[in-house]
């Protein structure tokens, strides 16, 4: 038997346009540095390499232990974006791969190299290693090995900025693996509901672990990733640091506007594998070298700096200069001593009970 059910009549509502004509950040420009600019940010890209090629020396001789995640050939993002920084009050958070972020936050090379190999004049009194390292004082937040996990933190260190309105900026740095997380998108999402002062930096290398971009992200244009939560994003040349600078400019401006969260999708590229124990198969060494000769972001500089009338002389005194400071670090964390045992039952808990 078939019923005859009435239906009520629907009830109008009124449908809103869509938002069509949002604001945008202006396409940013390169950086206009100075000599002494273009010298500085020589000087902390080479700081960051130098550093690095130790720490993977130091990771072979096996006085470095557990996991350790080199920056080689991204350097240019971490010096480029941080210069724009205010050191007293904007915080920086990032995943594992942490070294250059610190060195480019002006940390001192030997406590993070001391870190590096346990020892208890680390950043972290050498219980922390490569991906779990801090500086409060510094406004440094990590180091974090739960991949993606450094994005609702940063979110969080966001919040802590509006809320306390001491007129700071979060930058929360993540990959392009990370940038498909769930926890990435409810970030984006309170962020942009809360208009929070946050800066995200997607530092896109080409291969989330041993995954190409291409074949892990359906949206690979990982700039637009915020566009669903009106959160605009810039697409960056990641090997450039003049570029990378200007970026921030632009960021910032918008972000300290009170407009609420950016993306930067900074394209780079590592030359080294995912972490100390990949042989990154993945991918031709045709491809890593062709990137090195026409990408590099320190033989960029250097033909700035050329062009701006510096001697080769004055580069070779700085290289020189930065390995000196890259060996005594080395041989402090070598040196110095290692934790006390008691100190495994410290910083367990806040309190005492």
């Amino acid at each position: 038997m078939r019923v005859n059910v009435a239906k009520a009549p629907a009830k109008s509502r009124k449908i809103e346009p869509a938002v069509t004509n949002r604001e945008r950040p202006n396409e940013p420009d390169r950086y206009k540095a100075s000599k002494e600019e273009l010298l500085e940010f020589y000087r902390q890209m080479l700081l960051i390499r130098r550093f690095e090629e130790k720490a993977g020396q130091l990771y072979g001789l096996g006085f470095i232990g557990g996991f350790c995640h080199l920056y080689i050939g991204q350097e240019a993002v971490a010096v480029g974006l941080q210069s724009a920084l205010d050191g007293e009050k904007d915080s920086v958070i990032t995943g594992y791969r942490d070294h250059g972020h610190m060195l480019a936050y002006g940390i001192d090379p030997k406590e993070i190299m001391a870190e590096l190999t346990g020892r208890a004049a680390g950043i972290s009194r050498g219980k922390g290693g490569s991906m779990h390292m801090f500086s409060t004082e510094k406004k440094f937040y990590g180091g974090h090995g739960i991949v993606g996990a450094q994005v609702s933190l940063g979110t969080g260190l966001a919040f802590a900025h509006k809320y306390n309105e001491d007129g700071g900026v979060a930058m929360a740095y993540f990959g392009d693996g990370a940038s498909n997380q769930g926890q990435v998108y409810e970030s984006f999402n309170m962020a942009e509901l809360w208009k929070l002062p946050i800066i995200y930096v997607i530092e896109n290398n080409q291969y989330a672990m041993g995954t190409s971009v291409n074949r892990s992200s359906s949206e690979d244009q990982l700039y637009r990733r915020g566009e669903s939560f009106r959160i605009p994003g810039i697409q960056v040349d990641g090997m450039d640091v003049l570029a990378c600078r200007g970026a921030a400019e632009e960021a910032l401006a918008w972000v300290r506007a009170g407009k609420g969260p950016i993306i930067l999708e900074m394209k780079t590229y590592r030359y080294r594998g995912h972490s100390m124990s990949d042989p990154a198969k993945y991918r031709s060494r045709d491809e890593v070298q062709s990137v090195r000769d026409n990408s590099d972001p320190i033989e960029g500089v250097k033909k700035e700096l050329e062009a701006a009338g510096v001697k080769e002389d004055e580069l070779k005194a700085i290289e020189a200069e930065i390995r000196k400071a890259v060996n005594e670090s080395a041989d402090f964390a070598e040196q110095t001593p290692e934790p006390d045992p008691a100190e495994l039952y410290t910083d367990v808990l806040v309190g005492t009970y």
